[in-house]
C-alpha cells in the first residue's frame, strides 16, 4: 500500500486533524464535497473532519439502504445536528434491493453494493450538486485485506486500479487510510463526538447484507435486524470488539406447539479483538447465551434455531459475507 500506517502508540490525534483538515481544504480549495454517514465511528470521524475543513460547503447525507440497523438514519441525523452538522437522508431502498435481487454469491453482492453506491447513488448526487470530491472512511485494515485478498471491501476502489474520476465523476478523499479501528476511535474522541459514536462496535459498510447468507431481500433483512438489536441489547456490556446477528440460508426443523415447525437460523457471533485483523469468540457465559436463544427464537419471527459460533479469525472472518 502506498499509505504509510499510523500506529495507535504513535498517534497524536491533534497533531492528525490539524493535516488532515489542512489537506482536505487544500484539495477541494473553494468547491464542494460530499460524504457518506453511516453513524459508525470511520465515516463519523470523516464527517466531522470534513466538516471543520470545508463548513457547509460539505454536503454530508445518509443513504437509507434498507440494510441498516432499525431507526439509524434518524437517530445519526438528530445526533449530529446537535453537534452542528445538517445530515440530508435520502431514501435509496429501491435501489439497493434492486441490485442485490437474485443473487447469493458474496464477491457478487459486494460488487452490486459498491456500484449502487458509488455509481449509481452518489453519481447521481455529485451531478445534482455540482460535487467534485466525496469524503469517505476507509481505513487501514479495509485496504490491508482488500490488497491481500482475504476479503473485498467494498469501499476500496483506487487501490485497486480503479479510476474514480472515470468511473463515478468525483475524486475520493480517505482521511484515515492511515488508521486501524482503535486509532480512529482515539482520533473520533479528539473530534468531540460522543462516546456512543466513537465507542460502537464496527458496522460493515454493506451493512445487514454481510450479515445475511443467500439471497438479500427486504423480508430476510428485516428477520436479521430485529436480531441484530436482540444482540446488541444482550451483549453491549461484555466488552467485546464486535457482536453481530447472521441469518443462515437454509431452514432447519424445529418445534412449535408440538409441531413439526421448519425454520430459520440465526448464528450469534462476539468477537475479541484490537485491529479486526485477528479475533477471538468471547467466552461467554451459559446464562446469557441462553438469554439470547430464547430471546431471538421468541421475538424474531420464524427462528427455531440459535447458534454461537466459535471459530477464531482466521480461519474464520467477523463477518458472515
Amino acid at each position: 500500500m502506498d499509505s504509510k500506517e499510523v500506529k495507535l502508540e504513535s498517534l497524536e490525534p491533534k497533531k492528525f486533524i490539524e493535516e488532515q483538515v489542512k489537506a482536505i481544504s487544500s484539495s477541494v480549495v473553494d468547491g464542494v464535497a460530499i460524504n457518506a454517514l453511516s453513524g459508525g465511528v470511520d465515516s463519523s470521524a470523516v464527517t466531522m473532519l470534513g466538516h471543520r475543513a470545508l463548513g457547509n460547503r460539505l454536503k454530508t447525507y445518509f443513504i437509507e439502504n434498507g440494510l441498516m440497523r432499525k431507526d439509524e438514519a434518524q437517530r445519526i441525523a438528530s445526533l449530529f445536528k446537535e453537534l452542528g452538522v445538517a445530515v440530508h437522508i435520502l431514501d435509496a431502498r429501491k435501489e439497493f434491493f434492486g441490485a442485490l435481487k437474485g443473487l447469493t454469491d458474496p464477491e457478487e453482492k459486494r460488487e452490486a453494493i459498491t456500484q449502487t453506491f458509488y455509481k449509481d447513488v452518489f453519481g447521481k448526487l455529485v451531478r445534482e450538486i455540482g460535487a467534485k470530491y466525496l469524503l469517505q472512511g476507509t481505513n487501514y485494515t479495509d485496504v490491508e485485506e482488500t490488497v491481500a485478498g482475504v476479503k473485498r471491501q467494498h469501499n476500496i476502489l483506487e487501490q485497486l486500479g480503479i479510476d474514480t474520476q472515470k468511473e463515478f465523476g468525483y475524486k475520493v478523499i480517505e482521511p484515515i487510510i492511515q488508521l486501524r479501528k482503535s486509532g480512529v476511535r482515539k482520533l473520533a474522541e479528539s473530534l468531540g463526538l460522543p462516546e456512543e459514536l466513537y465507542n460502537r462496535p464496527p458496522f460493515p459498510g454493506p451493512a445487514l447484507a454481510t450479515r445475511i447468507i443467500g439471497e438479500v431481500t427486504p423480508e430476510r433483512t428485516e428477520i436479521v435486524r430485529s436480531a441484530t438489536k436482540i444482540v446488541e441489547e444482550e451483549l453491549s456490556n461484555t466488552g467485546a470488539f464486535q457482536y453481530l446477528a447472521i441469518l443462515h440460508q437454509d431452514r432447519v426443523t424445529g418445534i412449535r406447539e408440538g409441531k413439526r415447525d421448519f425454520g430459520l437460523q440465526i448464528e450469534v457471533r462476539c468477537w475479541e479483538s484490537k485491529d479486526a485483523l485477528k479475533g477471538s469468540p468471547t467466552r461467554l457465559s451459559f446464562d446469557i447465551l441462553e438469554r439470547l436463544s430464547q430471546r431471538i427464537t421468541t421475538e424474531v419471527t420464524g427462528v427455531v434455531s440459535v447458534t454461537y459460533n466459535i471459530t477464531k479469525k482466521p480461519p474464520s472472518t467477523i463477518e458472515a459475507v
